[in-house]
């Protein structure tokens, strides 16, 4: 195991600059912004660790990235940005997302809510999902693990001709089914086109039984499908939507998002923009932003980081009070959001704020 520790000086550098102009800037934040975002580099901080490597193969050993400070964010000539008319964010689903108990309408308007508070002051819109037939994209069964799989880059075509003109910052499709970049891949958790602001992301591999022998999206045959035939896709397997898989799609959506913004893989502290290279490492990564990264979201969007915190605090404390007071105590309890797996993250949220309201 391998921690990675920087310096204060570094830290401090990283988040503050020593631009005149960007030093300028962060002094004229709140001093309670000011308070909570020098956690940074508090070497004895409860709110942000140093990130702690596992293994060779965790993403910043295997994937060797040069570090991105605020300052280099923040001049990035490459970066998207917000505009007044091109402000909101949409998603595209595709495919199933419903279960039994849960439906497809429910686990939209949980993430929607949720990237909502996570972008605070942004627009989030949930198109109408469609089946994967009207995407017109390529498809395959995976040889090692029996299950279906849709290409990425055909997906991002077909997101390209669905983003609104008028008012889109950015148009992600979000799936239940395996992604597939090119035929010599195995497989892709996501894939964008940061230029263009799309990007397609799966969450298939999110469920629990994924990697196991018993995982319900297996086939039975493995031959080669005919390309316009996505009748196999009728009745395909969709995982339960449980707790812990609406954490990790939590985390998922936002990271993507996070890198449409311009922000890059975070080498500084704990943080949800940290790369991953497995599920496990993946559920290693916090919910939230370090400072560095949270300064640059900040600069980028314009929100008070007090009431960001507050509205992520209200999405994980939201209770069953807007739901038809007529329902019986076991329909209310199939509509309820499943957040039991967020509990570290409200804490955390808790103690962020205690910080901000001081």
């Amino acid at each position: 195991m391998k921690i990675i520790k920087h310096s204060e000086q570094v830290l401090k550098t990283a988040l503050i600059s020593k631009n005149t102009q960007l030093v300028k800037l962060y002094e004229n934040l709140e001093s309670s912004e000011k308070c909570l975002l020098n956690e940074a580099f508090q070497p004895n901080s409860v709110l942000f660790r140093p990130i702690t490597l596992h293994s060779e193969s965790d993403w910043i050993s295997s994937h060797p990235e040069p570090t991105q400070d605020f300052e280099q964010f923040y001049n990035d000539p490459c970066r998207s940005r917000l505009t007044s008319q091109k402000n909101a964010i949409y998603v595209q689903p595709i495919g199933s997302f419903g279960d039994t108990k849960v439906s497809t309408e429910d686990y939209m308007k949980w993430l929607k809510d949720y990237c909502e508070a996570f972008y605070y002051g942004l627009s989030v819109k949930i198109l109408e999902p469609i089946p994967v037939s009207h995407t017109g994209c390529g498809f395959r069964v995976n040889e090692y693990t029996c299950n279906l799989q849709i290409h990425a880059g055909d997906l991002l075509k077909y997101l390209k001709k669905k983003k609104p003109k008028e008012d889109a910052f950015c148009i992600v499709g979000i799936t239940m089914i395996d992604l597939y970049p090119r035929e010599s891949w195995n497989f892709v958790f996501g894939q964008a086109s940061l230029t263009e602001g799309m990007g397609i992301f799966s969450f298939a591999r999110y469920d629990s039984d994924f990697y196991s022998a018993s995982y319900k999206g297996r086939l039975q045959s493995v031959k080669k499908l005919p390309s316009a035939d996505y009748s196999i896709f009728d009745g395909y397997y969709t995982p339960a939507i449980n707790s812990m898989l609406l954490l990790r799609s939590c985390k998922t959506l936002t990271h993507e998002i996070g890198h449409i913004f311009g922000l890059h893989h975070c080498q500084w502290l704990q943080c949800v923009m940290q790369g991953s290279n497995q599920l496990e490492e993946s559920d290693r990564r916090p919910l939230d932003l370090c400072p560095i990264c949270l300064r640059k979201l900040q600069s980028a969007v314009g929100f008070h980081i007090v009431e960001r915190y507050q509205a992520l605090l209200g999405w994980m404390e939201e209770d069953s009070s807007g739901i038809d007071a007529e329902l019986g105590n076991e329909a209310k309890m199939g509509l309820l959001k499943p957040v039991e797996a967020f509990k570290e993250c409200r804490e955390w949220v808790l103690k962020c704020l205690d910080v901000l309201q001081k």
